[in-house]
């Protein structure tokens, strides 16, 4: 996403394809906290959480905040603890398996579990 090395052609076919649709892509509140996170680790672009933001605030961009409810606490009973153990992980998987959408992650615990993705 916005020209990251990392991305998959799988995952970056992905996010083409669902912007050519004009589909969107759910972003979780907690994946962008993560930005942050790494960003303060030097990780990732100093400009990579403002670059989200101003993609989200955009309403013709492929990206979208996705929500963070009830629903998706409860969708966590899904995503077995013992697969997918780190709790932001999880909520991220959650929000899938609530949206019946599939996840895009290369994240190898979650790529193993039952919850759907793309890398």
């Amino acid at each position: 996403m916005f020209g990251d090395p990392w991305l998959s052609a799988t995952a970056k076919d992905f996010f083409d394809k669902a912007a050519a649709a004009r589909r969107k892509i759910a972003l979780t509140p907690i994946s962008l906290a993560e930005v942050v996170y790494l960003v303060e680790k030097n990780r990732m672009p100093a400009s990579a959480f403002d670059d989200l933001r101003t993609a989200l605030s955009n309403p013709n961009h492929v990206l979208e905040e996705a929500p963070f409810t009830v629903e998706v606490v409860d969708a966590m009973r899904q995503v077995p603890r013992e697969a997918v153990p780190d709790m932001p992980d999880r909520i991220v998987a959650a929000t899938a398996v609530f949206l019946n959408v599939p996840l895009i992650s290369r994240d190898s615990r979650i790529q193993v579990s039952a919850v759907h993705t793309v890398w």
